[in-house]
């Protein structure tokens, strides 16, 4: 099941630096970001082998994940929220700011073979 962790971030007059390494529990193999998005959803698949973390580093937007057992939904509203998806989870993001840019990283580089479009029945 995905699950949040709160990022570790340093904070002084100065301003704010949010740690990711050593902080993500798999090795980052391709990053990526999700940017000026309509109401439209994105996601809508889960991974035969990819783990992911996703960040809203500005803005805000909702993920809609179902491993099979459990729906939930979660919020990123701060860029120190950090969801990880499991290979088992379906998810979708949705309802994005109009100023959200959504950072992911993944465990593995691209490849469309290890995309799973149906959701769970």
């Amino acid at each position: 099941m995905a699950y949040s962790i709160t990022l570790k971030t340093h904070s002084d007059k100065r301003g704010n630096l949010t740690v990711i390494e050593k902080e993500i529990p798999f090795e980052i193999k391709r990053i990526f970001y999700i940017y000026g998005v309509d109401e439209s959803k994105r996601g809508g698949h889960r991974h035969k082998s990819t783990i992911q973390a996703a960040i809203c580093i500005h803005g805000s937007c909702k993920v809609s994940n179902n491993d099979g057992e459990k729906k939930e939904e979660f919020i990123l509203d701060h860029p120190n929220k950090c969801l990880i998806l499991e290979t088992k989870d379906y998810h979708s993001m949705h309802n994005f700011s109009p100023d959200a840019v959504l950072l992911v990283l993944a465990s593995t580089c691209f490849d469309p073979d290890d995309y799973i479009w149906e959701d769970y029945k």
